[in-house]
Formats: structure tokens, C-alpha cells, sequence
């Protein structure tokens, strides 16, 4: 855009100067003075619409900018709420460990090892409460001679579920 503005200014000169008196060629420079203002008009929109992408690309990167600001505050706040839960978890987890390794220490030799043993084969339960005549353990509800022998036996004797035979542990809801 430099060049046509000096390019123009040079050519206005030389006409205003008085140096050109062919008519030809003053027609020639008149027209091409003429050309240059219009390439400089044309060159001038283009730039005001540079521009004015420019600034609604910039308008648009700092609304982004915003945006991403707030997407990571929001991130930053479930990570730490991630990482409290986290901490919650591992203290509750440490807190059960504790209780069952207490609890373990009161059992026979005996009984722990056959509860570990069905916990291994059953997926990580190797006992179950039963409530309301049904094996939680399974969900199968116990049929009416199983239900006799569970009533028949002693308050400390093992029994065990005939479906998926966890240890079933007997209490005042089991309904017998």
C-alpha cells in the first residue's frame, strides 16, 4: 500500500510540476494517477477488513480464553474433591482393615481359615447374612428343610448356605 501511496504522490508531482506537456502522455499519467487512488481505495478496504477480522478474532480468542480459564478452575475444584474422597476412602478402608483384622483375631483358626477359603471362591464374600429365610450371599431364599436344619442346630455351630455355601450368618431378622 506504501508503494501505490508514493507511486501516486511522485505522478501527482510530475503533472503539478508541469513537466509532462504531451498530451498523451499527460492523459496517461492522469489515468494512471486515477488507477493508483482506486488500488489505493481498494487496498485501504482490504485492510479495514483485516482489521476488522482481527479484532473479532481477538474478541472471540478472549472469550476462549475465558472460557478455558473456567473449564480448568471447575477442573482443578473436582480434582481436589476427587482427591478428598480419595483420602476419605483410603481412612475409611484403613478404619474396616483395622475392625476386621480385630474381629479375625477373636475366630477360631478354624473358622477363618474355611471363611477365607469360601472368600477366595466366591469373589471376595465368603459369608452371608440370612434374612427373612433368603441367603444374601445368593439371593435364594432357603426351602423349608433347610430352614429346619438351620433352626435345629446349636447358636455356634457353622452353617453354611446349601446353594452357594458361604457361611451364613444367623441373626434376630432371620426369621427363625
Amino acid at each position: 500500500m506504501d508503494q501505490v501511496r508514493q507511486r501516486a504522490a511522485r505522478d501527482q508531482k510530475r503533472l503539478d510540476s508541469g513537466q509532462v506537456t504531451n498530451p498523451k502522455d499527460l492523459e496517461n499519467l492522469q489515468s494512471e494517477i486515477a488507477s493508483l487512488a482506486k488500488r489505493q481505495g481498494d487496498l485501504e478496504d482490504v485492510v479495514l477488513e483485516v482489521m476488522e477480522r482481527h479484532e473479532s478474532a481477538a474478541e472471540r480468542a478472549a472469550e476462549l480464553a475465558q472460557r478455558v480459564e473456567a473449564v480448568e478452575a471447575k477442573s482443578g475444584d473436582a480434582v481436589a474433591r476427587r482427591d478428598e474422597a480419595v483420602r476419605e476412602i483410603d481412612a475409611e478402608a484403613a478404619r474396616v482393615r483395622e475392625e476386621r483384622e480385630s474381629a479375625a483375631g477373636s475366630l477360631p483358626a478354624d473358622l477363618l481359615k474355611l471363611y477365607e477359603k469360601i472368600r477366595e471362591q466366591q469373589g471376595g464374600v465368603g459369608a452371608a447374612r440370612l434374612f427373612r429365610r433368603r441367603c444374601e450371599g445368593c439371593q435364594l431364599e432357603l426351602n423349608i428343610t433347610e430352614l429346619n436344619e438351620v433352626r435345629e442346630s446349636p447358636e455356634d455351630a457353622v452353617v453354611r448356605c446349601e446353594n452357594c455355601r458361604r457361611i451364613l450368618v444367623r441373626t434376630p431378622e432371620s426369621g427363625l
